[in-house]
């Protein structure tokens, strides 16, 4: 045989020998790909948020609104009354759910939340009719601006590390914490104040959440700012100047959303109109807007017996933030006791936003009965896990005894210590624990 011959032949000998190779990792390698089914309706830090005073909660949900006046808080310079106040987060429907708050200072049709404090120092309020009526502080005296940036702070200290809270609007100025006067424009704060406002926030709360009401001069030349619309969906995008998403275009803030929960108050007392002949326009201005949750008021709060209405607030809710599906898990099909394996998994976001904060992302193995044996955090970013498709590795360094165990995943909330969220397949879970597999450790 000639040289080309031979040549031709080892070409193909390692053609063979590659072929060989690719199909036995092949078949040492498991793949596994979960039915799909439809996200829980109660997963953390997304859906409903609801008051627990205004009447029954229909609906499941995950999180709280809480108002709570400047008075009520610091009714003696100083002397900041947070324990009364966490108390009650657990009265009625609040107990073992995350909480969003905001703080106000003036609360139409509600008595003042100005400290008596600043009152008895004189600091000037005007009294109003619109909306039934209050008294509105100036908000530029040096006084309260002052007061206001020690409270942030004292809030900030309390709950920037709070694992309870979820997110916090900024609150405090304009008729309910919402920045605005509106129709008595000359009352509201001037843009040096927001911005003292805003500056104190990003102080005091570098690990939350925080959410604004307009993107419009400091609050939107912002990239690490959240928003909240309290007039959703119907002021969303509707055509005029002064609607949410306009104001986002304006300021070039329609990508936070990536960095920074988006969410609000749908119209209040509307709930059957816009889960009924409008549901169309609901589900497009959830989608443009990439809104994580709806409270306080919202359908949650609403019995009723509209054709399709349960079905339709189901479908916002997973729409609404993240809801993470499982589409591909590998792992090896031999595993030894002191061997480290390497796992992937391939998933999709369903939802219309991330999750926003850095929670621990576990592989675990349990045995039989359910019992945790071993777990492995990751190294995964949860933030990354955009609209869309998302795949990620991880090796896991065993040190077992030999024996057979159920593979699982979770995501564990600092809260509770246990993971939290559920992914949207049709998969067993053990406290919290998603079951991916069965697992065979040998020696």
């Amino acid at each position: 045989m000639n040289r080309l011959g031979w040549i031709a032949i080892r070409a193909l000998c390692g053609l063979l020998s590659f072929a060989l190779l690719a199909e036995l990792a092949l078949a040492e390698e498991v793949v596994i790909r979960p039915q799909p089914m439809a996200g829980a309706l109660d997963n953390p830090l997304k859906g409903w948020c609801p008051y627990t005073n205004a009447g029954k909660i229909q609906q499941p949900y995950s999180m709280v609104f809480q108002y709570i006046s400047w008075r009520e808080l610091e009714p003696v310079e100083n002397d900041f009354r947070f324990e009364a106040w966490e108390k009650s987060w657990d009265d009625q429907a609040g107990a073992g759910k995350h909480v969003i708050f905001r703080v106000y200072v003036d609360y139409p049709a509600k008595p003042s939340g100005l400290p008596d404090w600043l009152r008895k120092r004189g600091v000037k309020e005007t009294a109003y009719q619109e909306h039934g009526g209050g008294k509105s502080p100036d908000y530029d005296d040096p006084r309260v601006v002052a007061g206001l940036e020690r409270l942030i702070a004292a809030l900030g200290k309390r709950y920037n590390q709070h694992p309870r809270v979820a997110f916090i609007q900024l609150g405090l100025l304009g008729f309910w914490g919402e920045w605005h006067t509106y129709p008595q424009v000359k009352l509201y704060a001037s843009a040096e104040t927001e911005r003292r406002v805003i500056d104190a926030y990003r102080k005091a709360f570098p690990d939350k959440c925080l959410m604004v009401r307009y993107a419009r001069g400091y609050a939107g030349a912002q990239d690490w700012i959240g928003f909240h619309d309290d007039m959703f969906p119907q002021d969303v995008d509707n055509g005029q100047d002064w609607s949410f998403l306009a104001g986002l275009r304006r300021e070039k803030r329609m990508d936070n959303w990536k960095v920074a929960v988006v969410g609000g108050e749908m119209v209040p007392g509307e709930a059957e109109r816009w889960l009924g002949g409008d549901f169309e326009t609901t589900q497009t201005m959830l989608e443009r807007s990439h809104f994580t949750w709806v409270g306080p008021y919202g359908p949650a709060l609403k019995a009723s017996n509209a054709e399709n209405y349960l079905e339709r607030c189901e479908a916002l809710v997973r729409q609404m933030g993240y809801d993470f599906q499982i589409t591909e898990v590998k792992y090896p099909e031999k595993w030894k006791a002191k061997d480290s394996v390497r796992l992937e998994i391939q998933g999709r976001n369903l939802g219309v936003a991330p999750f926003y904060y850095p929670w621990s992302v576990e592989w675990a193995l349990l045995d039989p009965a359910g019992k945790v044996v071993r777990t492995f955090p990751t190294k995964w970013d949860l933030r990354r896990w955009l609209p869309g498709e998302f795949s990620q590795t991880t090796m896991l360094d065993l040190d077992l005894l030999p024996g057979n165990y159920r593979l699982a995943l979770g995501i564990r909330d600092p809260w509770t210590d246990r993971p939290a969220i559920r992914f949207a397949n049709d998969l067993p879970v053990v406290d919290g624990w998603t079951i991916l597999s069965n697992i065979s450790v040998t020696e």
